[in-house]
């Protein structure tokens, strides 16, 4: 997530770190090129120039006191305006006072407004509600059919039409939300490749019908420039409530995250980080200015392990590492929990200073399968006295996983070094969480 971005900035702040001093000449000289990443970036230039006039009137006869440097008063200063200019505070999806809470979707085609359609409903199941998905893209055969089998994955009903305007599907499903007890109906609209005054006009006149509780444009971030320009010709029409940002898994340019809430003045509410149902967060601001600045995102790392950890298990995982009974079945459960936790290069992100590490090592994410293969062709009693594994065992270990016995013996020798770790860390009071195993049966293979 904006990795060539956080590069870009981290290389014009080392003309300030070493300094003694903040100076018109030194802030000057690195907000240049800091200037010109945010557009190679892809930032709106209005936007890129207000940031760097703010940046600068606010370094400008700032005294450094104490041990602070400039280049970390620097980082301060630019994070706080990051915060300021994607909007200070997160921002809720807004819930209907009675009746049900309508949420009309609308984006380009392309641009993962059905994908984002299901999201949203597995994010408000989990919360308690009863969603509703609306196919009112009739258009692309093969949104109905999506929608439909991401509905019927989540176990929520979809509600369709045959032969019917995208008016009358939405209208029906109103009246059936009501008799069915469904308090959240979300609609997904069509897209085009281009915007068109019949699409226009046609979620217009949904809008007007309706009267939606939020009307959320979904836009693709790896576009730039490009999203913020589609979201202000839906804005004119609309006036949308809120932006969502999808496909921030990958290497976003930053142009959209960066540029839409200050043209538009309307909040980014959520960003897709994976093809999952699962993958779509609420946006925080300040933590994403933490990660373009390489500064790390912990909240957010201890929110997806706590999703994922049942008190239950926790409790009795510390029993045993405490007795140092933690076997090879402990393990591969808790490395399937990390894999339920998303990519593990952006998890490793999200460790302050580790975005910085990790950025010329490449993560074999397909690490975990091997691992769990080894894992799974060892006996029950193999995995539970691991002491069991002879050279003839870790034969016949290697030759049912599909590796070979280097890769069991790697992987039999980094269990024991974190079996020895543990040892020492409960001796001292500490039990160390999925953390402590995020690392196991990685190789980073530098690029």
């Amino acid at each position: 997530m904006f990795e060539t971005l956080s590069e870009k900035l981290e290389e014009a702040l080392k003309r300030i770190r070493g300094q003694n001093r903040l100076t018109d000449e030194n802030v000057t000289e690195a907000l240049t090129e800091v200037r010109r990443a945010l557009l190679d970036a892809d930032v709106n230039f209005g936007v890129a120039k207000k940031f760097i006039e703010d940046v600068k009137e606010k370094s400008l006869g700032l005294e450094v006191k104490g041990n602070l440097l400039p280049g970390q008063l620097m980082i301060k200063l630019m994070h706080d305006e990051l915060v300021s200019l994607m909007g200070t505070t997160k921002t809720d999806l807004t819930i209907a006072a009675s009746g049900p809470t309508i949420v009309m979707v609308a984006g380009l085609q392309g641009s993962g407004k059905t994908t984002f359609c299901s999201k949203l409903a597995y994010v408000l199941k989990k919360k308690g509600k009863q969603p509703l998905l609306v196919a009112c893209d009739i258009y692309r055969p093969a949104a109905i059919e999506q929608l439909r089998t991401l509905g019927a994955s989540m176990s929520l009903p979809v509600f369709s039409k045959e032969n019917a305007s995208p008016l009358e599907i939405a209208t029906e499903a109103l009246v059936y939300a009501r008799k069915y007890g469904r308090d959240v109906v979300i609609v997904d609209t069509a897209g085009r490749l281009t915007v068109d005054e019949e699409m226009m006009n046609e979620v217009a006149e949904l809008k007007a019908a309706l009267k939606p509780t939020e009307i959320l444009f979904v836009c693709d971030a790896m576009t730039g420039q490009d999203a913020v320009n589609t979201a202000q010709a839906f804005n004119e029409r609309l006036d949308l409530t809120g932006v969502v940002l999808t496909k921030l898994d990958g290497d976003t340019r930053g142009g959209a995250a960066l540029s839409i809430r200050a043209v538009l003045g309307k909040p980014i509410k959520f960003v897709g980080v994976g093809e999952k149902v699962d993958a779509l967060e609420p946006f925080h601001p300040e933590r994403i200015a933490s990660r373009i600045l390489g500064m790390g995102d912990v909240i957010t790392l201890v929110e997806k392990a706590q999703q994922q950890i049942d008190d239950k298990e926790a409790e009795k995982l510390e029993e045993k590492l405490r007795k140092n009974q933690f076997t090879f079945e402990d393990f591969l459960e808790q490395m399937r929990l990390i894999k339920k936790m998303g990519s593990l290069r952006d998890l490793l992100g999200m460790i302050p200073g580790m975005d910085k590490a990790m950025r010329n090592v490449e993560v074999d994410e397909k690490a975990f399968t091997r691992v769990e293969a080894i894992v799974l062709s060892m006996t029950f009693e193999e995995r539970r006295n691991p002491r069991l594994l002879n050279g003839s065992r870790r034969k016949r270990i290697s030759a049912g996983s599909g590796t070979t016995v280097q890769d069991v013996n790697r992987l039999i020798k980094q269990f024991e070094d974190m079996q020895k770790m543990m040892r020492t860390m409960t001796k001292g009071g500490k039990v160390p969480g999925m953390g402590a195993l995020m690392g196991a049966g990685q190789t980073p293979v530098r690029r």
